[in-house]
């Protein structure tokens, strides 16, 4: 069964910030990293890397991932051989909502545009202001022709699930300047509801798997860019 059809599950989004200096850990240990997150194939999401603002240096991990619960949450963040080895600093790990109903590998883009993730943190006590305003946030993506661009999107939520917490989104977009702006302009942004507003480069991560095309060019072709040594 596949993420988007499991039931009984909880998605979550986990994003790990890189310590400084990890770059030859991150090298060391891409193999190992990559065994562990084969064993979570059937229920990845989305995946990829985010990348300081030249795309030449790893900064993070995100995942977008099915699990049964908490508990295998917090197994699939803290037993993960990069976090295990001290490469990662910090580890944002949060309720997410799959609201296209698919996964990254559906995305067909047409343009050679870069690709970012952002994730609006909401406010305390912002829940029931995003509730109100769901349908005109849903509508504002079409209206601006975002809609054909989003490789992912839905809202973080509470640790039991009942609660708004804010909205991660991976989107291709024009520029950096287009991301900027997204959420900034959204309905949610807008009246207030995000407390602060993080914007990544990022792109496709891992490596290619049985029915799926390729995550990013060939190995000969890059090193630690389009293709990370993880994710």
């Amino acid at each position: 069964m596949s993420a988007i059809e499991s039931e009984g599950t909880v998605e979550y989004l986990f994003y790990c910030r890189d310590n400084p200096g990890t770059e030859l850990l991150l090298e060391q240990l891409a193999h190992a990293h990559w065994s562990f997150m084969d064993g979570y194939a059937d229920a990845m999401i989305a995946r990829g890397p985010t990348l300081t603002p030249d795309r030449r240096t790893h900064t993070g991990s995100m995942h977008m991932v099915d699990l049964l619960d908490d508990e295998a949450a917090r197994a699939f963040a803290f037993e993960e051989p990069y976090y295990a080895a001290g490469v990662y600093g910090e580890v944002l790990m949060r309720r997410w909502r799959n609201e296209l109903g698919r996964t990254m590998w559906d995305f067909r883009g047409g343009a050679d545009d870069p690709r970012f993730l952002i994730i609006g943190h909401g406010r305390e006590g912002a829940s029931a202001a995003a509730e109100a305003l769901l349908e005109e946030h849903r509508r504002y993506f079409v209206a601006r022709g975002y809609d054909g661009r989003l490789i992912e999107r839905g809202p973080l939520l509470s640790d039991d699930g009942t609660e708004w917490a804010g909205v991660a989104i991976l989107v291709e977009l024009p520029d950096r300047n287009v991301a900027d702006t997204m959420l900034l302009d959204d309905p949610y942004g807008l009246a207030g509801l995000y407390a602060t507003v993080e914007i990544h480069d990022w792109q496709f991560g891992g490596r290619p798997l049985p029915g799926r095309p390729p995550d990013g060019p060939p190995p000969a072709t890059t090193r630690s860019t389009d293709r990370t040594p993880g994710n």
